[in-house]
């Protein structure tokens, strides 16, 4: 099997996630998309972060009737840096060939994550765009290293669609599709009390089955 794997606060989760995971997958030739709903996010601060449970929640809902399985793996697995999660999974998943999958506004800051180049290894990386980030992601430091690795055909559904065969690591993919302007930032400005609504109750791991505590961090 061929994974997506878009990891994030998911703070909350939302119809933008959905439509950019489905667009990978058409455009990627994917069997699934697994969204990685992060206990916590070394870049984000912890003011205004609703609880895995609450968050994991949202995901599960926004993912419904989909090819896409909510996981908060990196609980079990113990990792808090992507680097970390994306090695491991690649060792309990042999069988399976992953891509990460982010946004520009990722891409932009792209340098600062741990190891960053050490995921570019593991993993091909897909970029989908973003209204606002496109400038900042293609001038970031982090794509002067990986501009080199640009796969040709980006932008082009039936010429980057990923083959059976396997591409060689590094390998960035640049998808553009319609802008979809969704954030959780403005869900969240809008609407504060969103987790509260969310019952947190009788959660399982879409990928390990594993319980989601009610009340987990």
């Amino acid at each position: 099997m061929i994974i997506g794997l878009l990891g994030g606060s998911f703070n909350p989760a939302h119809g933008g996630h959905r439509r950019i995971s489905l667009f990978a997958r058409d455009a990627l030739g994917l069997d699934e998309v697994w969204w990685l709903v992060s206990p916590g996010n070394p870049l984000k601060p912890d003011a205004g972060m609703a609880t895995l449970s609450a968050r994991f929640a949202s995901a599960r809902h926004e993912a419904r009737l989909a090819p896409i399985q909510v996981s908060a793996i990196e609980r079990e697995l113990g990792t808090r840096y992507t680097f970390e999660t994306l090695r491991k999974l690649v060792r309990r998943w042999p069988k399976h060939r992953f891509v990460w999958l982010m946004g520009a506004d990722n891409l932009a800051q792209f340098s600062r994550w741990k190891n960053w180049r050490g995921i570019a290894r593991i993993m091909p990386i897909a970029v989908i765009a973003r209204p606002g980030y496109d400038g900042a992601a293609l001038a970031s430091p982090a794509m002067a290293w990986l501009r080199r690795f640009r796969r040709s055909g980006v932008g082009n559904i039936d010429e980057s669609r990923m083959n059976r065969a396997g591409w060689s690591t590094p390998a960035l993919i640049y998808l553009r599709f319609d802008p979809d302007p969704r954030s959780a930032t403005a869900m969240r400005r809008a609407d504060s009390q969103w987790a509260s609504r969310l019952s947190a109750k009788a959660l399982r791991d879409g990928i390990t089955r594993h319980p989601i505590p009610e009340h987990g961090l």
